[in-house]
């Protein structure tokens, strides 16, 4: 397949591109043709299901956090206080265990079937800073790769109906000398924390031998990190579970990827306020799940604000859980690397994605849409679909697709990944950054069926950088104009 394949249709348009000045080897402007391509209908039966899904219901019950010890000082360890309240709930056949006013320190939060952890406005969860009180260790999961790790600081296994509601705030009181610093950032300004010499998560025993586990297929109970290693632990996240709400809370200061539903089956993410600007600060990471709803939230973030996930590399292949049937709708994105990304995490696949009424604005924010992957990871992304949404600035580009990316070192292998049908209609930017669209395919697996339908970018400083990408159509689409 000859380098540099692009087939592009521009249609009824008027279209303009501006500051495309790379070389023709790097970059290609779109070229008009006459033949016009049928437009896909994909908001039908799977968008409808995903827009009706129901909240889980709950015995009405309440099990006050203080009838079974726990003290509003911030100070008091209340890990047993919430753990009697939960098993005294679970004795009733379920209910829904309150956090009243005041500030209460825990350790790692368990919940189970048919229960409901309600914060009420006012109340605040502080999360230790001590890593054994997130001990005994769980099958949880880093970065794409299952272990045994400290728990996750709101936990549950193979549960069915749960929920974490209320107008109350969630602390992970994650920052430079807590939790962070684990990650071994060097880069200049971004060190969260950590100084050379530290123990982080790049030392051989930690993030690299977890890799290589995987690699070599070890079952996950043989996985044991945790106390003496640096993988630092998720912020809530649901596994294996169904019915799932996460509604209205405020979550701060998370130490890594803060809502993380893992092979789960109906989740519902509403109303909730993300502000943690750590390291590996996503906001959302669906993975290995479906049927999710991500609406009415907001994300200030130091890493994606929504990345949809399906397992790193050998272990994603062999879970071959793809992650499906995602809707993101009515939330507001502030700072993040992207805004909704899939990736770089993606190698059991992700399909039927829907992106609608959305509201994206900073100059820290780098890209609107973005799909991140490599011939390690390989992978297929099957449907993106992306409808009115509102862009004041983006850093780098509006949609971003890459078959390089590469972190860790060489990122190579022989897993060709596959990336088409992506839809972005009735979208308006202010200031796209320097690209309209960036989209560089492999060779032997052009990046297919890319639509701009009805998009208007004020602004952009190069245009178009594009690689290896069959069938972009460009239709009443306004850009630098």
């Amino acid at each position: 397949m000859k380098k540099n394949k692009i087939l592009v249709f521009v249609i009824a348009c008027g279209l303009l591109f501006g500051a495309c000045n790379q070389s023709e080897k790097e970059s290609a402007e779109p070229k008009v043709a006459e033949t016009q391509t049928k437009e896909s209908e994909p908001w039908g039966a799977i968008y409808d299901s995903l827009v009706n899904l129901k909240e889980p219901v709950f015995k009405q019950e309440r099990f006050d956090i203080t009838k079974y010890g726990a003290v509003a000082d911030g100070k008091t360890m209340c890990t047993n206080a919430f753990r009697e309240a939960i098993k005294a709930a679970v004795a009733n056949g379920g209910g829904v265990v309150i956090v009243p006013v005041g500030k209460f320190l825990t350790g790692s939060i368990h919940l189970e079937s048919n229960i409901c952890l309600h914060l009420e406005e006012g109340a605040e969860i502080l999360f230790s800073k001590n890593a054994n009180d997130f001990l005994p260790l769980v099958t949880t999961s880093f970065e794409g790769l299952e272990l045994m790790n400290y728990s996750p600081f709101i936990y549950a296994y193979n549960k069915k109906n749960i929920a974490i509601t209320g107008k109350g705030i969630l602390n992970g009181q994650a920052n430079e000398t807590n939790w962070w610093p684990w990650k071994g950032s060097t880069s200049e300004g971004f060190a969260y924390g950590y100084k050379e010499g530290q123990p982080s998560q790049k030392d051989s025993l930690n993030l690299p031998a977890l890799m290589k586990m995987a690699d070599d297929n070890v079952p996950v109970q043989e996985r044991i990190f945790g106390e003496g290693h640096f993988l630092r632990p998720n912020f809530i996240e649901p596994s294996s579970c169904e019915n799932v709400l996460i509604k209205d809370v405020k979550i701060i200061n998370a130490p890594f990827w803060v809502i993380h539903p893992l092979k789960c089956n109906k989740v519902i993410v509403d109303g909730v306020t993300i502000e943690s600007h750590g390291p590996n600060n996503d906001g959302c990471d669906p993975e290995y799940s479906k049927n999710v709803v991500i609406k009415n939230c907001v994300f200030n973030t130091g890493d994606d604000c929504i990345a949809i996930k399906a397992g790193r590399d050998n272990e994603g292949r062999r879970t071959a859980i793809p992650s499906e049937n995602i809707l993101v709708k009515d939330c507001k994105m502030i700072d993040g690397h992207g805004g909704v990304v899939i990736g770089s995490e993606m190698s059991a696949g992700v399909k039927n994605i829907f992106v609608e009424d959305c509201e994206m604005d900073s100059p820290n924010l780098e890209r609107v849409i973005r799909i991140k992957t490599n011939t390690r990871r390989g992978g297929v992304v099957d449907g993106v679909y992306v409808r009115n949404l509102n862009v004041g600035t983006v850093k780098e580009s509006v949609l971003k697709i890459n078959m390089r990316y590469a972190i860790y070192g060489n990122q190579t292998g022989d897993f060709i990944p596959e990336i088409r049908n992506i839809v972005l209609e009735n979208v308006k930017v202010n200031d796209g950054g320097k690209y309209a669209i960036m989209a560089l395919g492999h060779e032997k697996s052009p990046i297919e069926n890319v639509t701009f339908n009805n998009v208007t970018i004020g602004k952009v400083q190069e245009g178009y950088l594009l690689e290896n990408i069959e069938n972009l159509n460009l239709i009443n689409t306004k850009i630098n104009r």
